[in-house]
């Protein structure tokens, strides 16, 4: 063998060892954390500011501007006076509780015309970051030290004493995250607000036009974007920083970056972790979750009503669904879990307590495989099928507030469901539980719904729903439902069915494991940031809902050989795919009257690093202006959770100046547009 062959199979070997960290353009960056080296590649990507003009706790920066929605979605602030732009669909849930058959903002769109129009929301939490603290030290001093007083020193405990602590030094709300499994710990203060208005949500199908049949897809067409407004004491939020709008629009290959809030990603998850969820638990996921939309979309396809009671769970279903079937296509498509285990042939290489490591955790997950996958049909099933189901759940978790707590659940639960659906739904449950779920495991009532009723599920739906509380339900006011209920949920036989699975017998198995499994995961992510970091790799830790930063460019899309896709989208694609016949691609006719000239600029690609929590997330240009909002990933990047795929990852962004066409011409704010300075 020749030097330079050798040289060449030496380099390969190193690159195949490293192929999981951060490629140039990939990560989820923590804000605090912008170096000199990842600011001289934003900069060589195009970027115009620097580091400290980003992220700067004394004077302010572009991250005072963007906001975490109760860290479910992200959102920018973009007035002097608290105006909040986020996604549609993050804003779904609320525009869903607000509507009635009357004022139906769901469908019809909601535009408050000024402000004493805006619509208060109880219960949203808004979070802008204000300062982060490094204190792994601290937390490790303070484990030991409660270790040697014999207390409880687990990750709660040295959260809640380490939050208290801060939140009364600084007056703020505190927030500690571990790192890298515990190798690094920040702490987060941040302003938190409670008094959030909705101002502006388009309609659903304006929105989310395109529906389920483009989600994850390109192109899409979506206006999706709502906006609030944050006040304080009374009066409209007066920020620290606020984005500037730009209408100039961009070119291909120009930078682009995001801020936000991810929520959760597993980059350092091992190959048996990944192999469990994408092999054993996925495929069970994706089969329930299918049937279970099947039933809904028939009924809301049927009737207007059932469609608003249930639109908001749909959605959230779909979401997932989709996203989940579509990332296990994306990693046996790219082979990831492949990939992770010719890595961790490095890591096993690197000292022999990693090799040990490596096949304890491929041996502890094989272990545990057929308990998982039962409990998945448990969850599917039992847990989240009914919403009644879930229903009469709180009411025996409300035995001790007394029956009239009870009843007002049962109201509530009866309020926002539908009979037809939810009989349906218990229907496909006891079909898919009893038929998978082992004899051992069957509690005495489900042994005796096998006995009396066999196979025949609707029969033994039909059972449960005349010996339940629920009975009469759709024959008889639910005023008088509610009022025979006496309290004694125990006895009901839908609780019962649901509760009394041995749900302990199955957490039993595996929880002789279970401490050790965790502890194997830990140690691993723990390994591989060491060993990554020992090989001068740069690292950003997984998405745990703090601020981040992600870079890129606007770029077209290849997904498949010899398939080009352009990097924008215009209006000319809401003109195509018009279909008065088909929900999802039927816009109002108001927004009819109203379209934008054909090559008017909708929706474009990036590849922008981003996951679930970074909905919202304020797209910038070079300069920190606002160019759009990242609400949606391609197919292709589903394999996002565990690997970012070079060539594939995008981020999909609807443009400000159809957002902005869209509150002028269907809207008609006025006030808006002037307070935005347009």
């Amino acid at each position: 063998m020749n030097q330079a062959f050798r040289k060449w199979l030496v380099g390969l070997a190193l690159a195949l060892c490293l192929l999981p960290g951060a490629r140039a353009d990939e990560g989820m960056w923590l804000v605090q954390c912008l170096d000199r080296a990842l600011e001289k590649n934003m900069k060589a990507r195009g970027l115009k500011l620097g580091a400290r003009e980003i992220y700067n706790e004394e004077a302010g920066g572009l991250a005072d501007a963007v906001v975490s929605l109760g860290f479910y979605c992200s959102g920018s602030l973009v007035s002097e006076d608290g105006l909040l732009m986020t996604n549609h669909h993050c804003a779904y849930g609320n525009v869903s509780k607000l509507s009635t058959p009357e004022h139906n903002y769901l469908e019809d769109g909601f535009w408050a015309l000024n402000r004493a129009q805006e619509i208060p929301l109880p219960g949203e939490e808004f979070f802008i970051l204000r300062k982060v603290l490094d204190v792994t030290e601290e937390v490790e001093a303070l484990r030991a030290s409660l270790e040697a007083q014999g207390k409880p020193a687990g990750s709660r405990r040295i959260s809640s004493i380490l939050q208290k602590k801060y939140s009364e030094l600084h007056g703020l709300e505190a927030s500690l995250s571990s790192m890298w499994d515990g190798s690094k710990y920040y702490l987060c203060l941040y302003d938190k607000y409670t008094d959030v208005r909705l101002v502006a949500a388009p309609p659903v199908t304006v929105a989310a036009f395109g529906g389920d049949e483009d989600n994850w897809e390109w192109p899409q067409h979506k206006a999706d974007f709502a906006l609030y407004r944050i006040y304080e004491n009374g009066q409209p939020l007066h920020p620290r920083r606020h984005l500037k709008i730009s209408r100039k629009g961009y070119r291909q290959g120009d930078f682009a970056m995001v801020m936000g809030y991810p929520g959760t990603t597993a980059r350092y998850a091992s190959a048996a972790e990944m192999n469990q969820e994408i092999n054993v638990e996925r495929p069970v996921e994706n089969h329930l979750r299918n049937r279970q939309m099947q039933i809904i979309r028939k009924w809301m396809n049927a009737h207007p009503d059932i469609r608003m009671k249930y639109a908001h769970v749909y959605f959230n279903l779909a979401n997932v669904a989709e996203l989940q079937e579509g990332e296990r296509e994306c990693m046996l498509r790219f082979g990831v879990i492949g990939q992770r285990r010719d890595w961790e042939k490095c890591l096993q290489a690197s000292s022999a307590e990693n090799a040990s490591l490596v096949e304890d955790i491929n041996a502890s997950y094989a272990a545990v495989a057929d308990i998982e996958r039962l409990k998945v049909y448990y969850r599917e099933t039992l847990v989240r099928s009914m919403l009644l189901g879930q229903c009469l759940m709180r009411m025996g978790g409300a035995e001790r507030t007394g029956v009239e707590h009870q009843r007002e659940l049962l109201a509530e639960g009866l309020a926002q469901t539908d009979p037809r659906v939810e009989k349906e739904m218990l229907a496909f449950s006891l079909e898919e539980f009893l038929t998978h779920m082992p004899e051992h495991y069957h509690s005495p009532l489900h042994r005796q719904l096998r006995q009396n009723f066999g196979t025949d599920y609707e029969a033994m739906a039909s059972w449960i729903w005349e010996h339940s509380c629920i009975a009469g339900f759709g024959r008889l006011p639910d005023s008088e439902i509610v009022a025979r209920f006496n309290g004694n949920i125990r006895q009901d036989a839908l609780y019962r069915y649901i509760r009394e699975l041995s749900i302990v017998e199955l957490n039993n198995e595996k929880d002789t494991l279970a401490p050790k499994l965790r502890e194997q995961c830990h140690s691993y992510v723990r390994a591989r940031y060491k060993y990554l970091l020992e090989q001068g790799v740069p690292q950003y830790p997984d998405a745990n809902s703090t601020l981040r930063l992600s870079y890129g460019r606007i770029l077209p899309l290849e997904p498949w050989d010899g398939v080009y896709t352009h990097w924008q989208s215009t209006a000319r694609g809401l003109r195509e795919k018009y279909n008065p016949a088909n929900y999802d691609f039927a816009y109002p006719e108001a927004f009819a009257r109203v379209l934008p000239p054909p090559d008017f600029p909708v929706n474009f690609l990036t590849d922008l690093d981003i996951t679930g929590g970074n909905s919202g997330s304020p797209v910038m240009n070079a300069k920190g202006e606002l160019i759009g909002l990242a609400f949606d990933g391609n197919k292709e990047s589903l394999a996002g959770n565990y690997q970012c795929v070079a060539g594939y990852n995008m981020c999909v962004c609807v443009d400000i100046r159809y957002v902005l066409w869209v509150i002028r011409y269907l809207g008609k704010q006025e006030y808006v547009l002037k307070e935005l300075g347009l």
